[in-house]
């Protein structure tokens, strides 16, 4: 189970990192995946890492994410 938690966090921070660096920081500049250059493996676990109440990131309305810090 921890080769799981270990790859989640891994490519949560990858993700988190890619939003940061197209200045997806808030609901108003979110942007797609495809904008975030998420490869597939991302983009399949983004559904599982985004929203939640303590989730730091957030999916915003139209299938678009950012990173909240």
């Amino acid at each position: 189970m921890s080769g799981i938690s270990g790859t989640m966090y891994g490519v949560e921070e990858s993700i988190k990192a890619k939003l940061a660096a197209v200045g997806a920081t808030s609901s108003d500049k979110a942007v797609s995946p495809e904008d975030a250059n998420l490869n597939m493996q991302e983009q399949n676990w983004l559904h599982y890492i985004a929203g939640g109440m303590f989730a730091q990131v957030k999916k915003a309305a139209g299938n678009l994410y950012y990173v909240a810090r």
